[in-house]
């Protein structure tokens, strides 16, 4: 009894390489750094998230697993 053997799939003939990314690739990366950028411009916002008991419990948290 012979086992089935898989060949790879020809090669493509042209030269380059066509990647096509979907617009959210580049739209989720360029949110994520303009919120960023704007928590560091405006540090009062991070300021009254911290007033927050579960927040502030968990910054303190944060604080103290990286002071070590």
């Amino acid at each position: 009894m012979s086992a089935p053997t898989y060949t790879r799939p020809p090669r493509s003939t042209r030269g380059g390489v066509d990647i096509r990314l979907p617009w959210w690739a580049l739209a989720l990366p360029v949110l994520a750094f303009v919120a960023l950028l704007l928590l560091i411009l405006n540090p009062a916002d991070a300021h009254a998230a911290a007033e927050q008991p579960a927040i502030s419990h968990l910054l303190e948290r944060l604080e103290q697993l990286t002071g070590r």
